[in-house]
């Protein structure tokens, strides 16, 4: 029987909309942002097809090969917003070869599914949102109104059903006066449930995530439920109330199913600094086999294997891994040859020029310009950069990172800070001005004389 295409959790973005999307934010590399557009649409394209033919259909994983601070990260940190796919971003260096003391490399797949779980059980909850508040606010009346002061029906009927209707009519009035936010500063006593753990100690070198147990799956059902007493406004124990009533009411067996499912199908994982696990040809001793170790325990996720979790067996034959690093000592051609294989789209980073760093300055909808003057804004304080300002820090950004080190657009930082440093430091208690213009004068006669001494400006920028 053929398979029905499925459709993706993210936004159908096209590539073009997608490398749109993220020159909101990096400014330049259009190459890498052209190989990732392409890479997630992919994952779209894949869950079209129909047949068997989709389970052939691999990913062509990435390697982003640049210096640092010139935007392989934020690609990354931009990507996992628009694809509101299963996203983690993870550091190569972190991971050790099996058996020795670290973080094996298939927590990586735990983490993306627990991510994942989340992802799905946050989207169920919203779902429920409107039927878990009702429920709340039933519970809540009856904490209010608790049942030992209902008044007792009398023998009569007709009584009875005036004594309900008084209650009712109560009841009503407390209602109107907690949704229009009267009771809110009351305080109440709850009762909330929660399953007891019991304290377990595992010898070995295996946590009981490793070994994909769920402890409070296994004692949950087993142990009975505690209940716990608390005081707190009406306010908190809304939130408490929507929060328990919303666990009551998402099936946890379809939305663990729908999380593997999204993980295998359009999961993503981001490693950085894959350049410090390949080490130069002809070294195989101390950290290096290590090093290589991690590259062969990683093999089997990016080629596609199943690992075990405390949710359920996870298959990454279609996860898509973007790798990133400087490659400043070893070369991509220093991983081994299998690995290698696993990632045959290789994107260059370029490194960032004078222009560049003016347009990141002013540009992006996060610029580093528009953060400072929010942050001052606050003080009741506007600060204004003119255009001959910008272009002077850009400059001196650029020249520090060619004589020093190039850091990328992780200078800017450095500067723009060294530059208000004074300004951010007085206000507000000696600063009378509310208007302040940044010119480049101001920017000359503050970081000229740390630029033109090579040895202060190690130091300071």
């Amino acid at each position: 029987m053929a398979k029905k295409p499925i459709s993706l959790p993210a936004k159908e973005l096209t590539p073009r909309q997608i490398v749109h999307e993220l020159d909101r934010y990096i400014i330049g590399q259009h190459a890498a942002k052209k190989a990732v557009a392409i890479a997630l649409r992919n994952r779209w394209r894949r869950l079209q097809v129909t047949g068997t033919l989709r389970e052939d259909i691999m990913p062509n994983n990435i390697i982003l090969i640049g210096p640092t601070g010139v935007g392989k990260t934020e690609i990354a940190r931009r990507l996992a917003k628009l694809s509101n796919a299963p996203f983690l971003k993870v550091e190569a260096s972190k991971f050790t070869e099996v058996g020795y003391v670290g973080r094996d490399v298939e927590s990586i797949v735990r983490d993306l599914t627990e991510i994942a779980v989340n992802m799905v059980k946050a989207e169920k909850a919203a779902e429920v949102e409107n039927k878990a508040r009702e429920l709340a606010e039933e519970r809540l009346l009856d904490i209010l109104i608790p049942s030992n002061r209902r008044p007792k029906p009398p023998e009569s009927p007709v009584s009875s059903s005036d004594t309900l209707e008084e209650h009712e009519n109560t009841r009503q009035k407390f209602r109107e006066k907690l949704r229009s936010g009267a009771l809110d500063e009351r305080i109440v006593e709850l009762e909330l449930s929660f399953a007891q753990m019991p304290s377990m100690q595992v010898m070995g070198p295996f946590s009981m995530e490793e070994m994909g147990v769920n402890l409070q799956e296994v004692f949950g059902n087993i142990l009975p439920k505690k209940e716990k007493r608390r005081k707190v406004t009406v306010t908190e124990a809304r939130r408490l109330l929507i929060q328990e009533e919303s666990q009551k009411l998402i099936d946890m067996e379809k939305v663990v199913k729908e999380a593997l499912e999204r993980v295998e199908n359009s999961g993503i994982v981001f490693i950085d600094e894959i350049d410090k696990i390949a080490s130069a040809r002809g070294h195989s001793s101390g950290p290096d086999v290590s090093r290589e170790g991690v590259q062969r325990d990683l093999l089997p996720i990016v080629e596609g294997s199943s690992v075990l979790t405390k949710h359920g067996m996870e298959k990454t034959d279609h996860v898509l891994f973007i790798a990133s690093g400087a490659f400043h000592i070893a070369k991509p051609s220093d991983l081994i040859p299998e690995l290698q294989g696993r990632f045959p789209i290789r994107v260059e980073l370029k490194s960032l020029t004078e222009d560049d760093f003016e347009k990141i300055l002013t540009l992006p909808q996060n610029a580093l310009i528009k953060q400072y003057a929010a942050l001052l804004k606050t003080e009741g304080i506007e600060i204004e950069f003119n255009d001959k300002a910008v272009r002077e820090i850009a400059k001196i950004a650029y020249e520090v990172n060619d004589q020093v080190e190039n850091i990328g657009a992780r200078r800017l930082h450095t500067i723009i800070t060294t530059l208000l440093e004074e300004i951010l430091f007085n206000a507000p208690d000696e600063i009378a001005e509310s208007n302040i213009v940044i010119t480049q004068k101001i920017v000359q006669d503050k970081l000229n004389s740390i630029v033109k001494n090579r040895d202060l400006s190690r130091y300071i920028l």
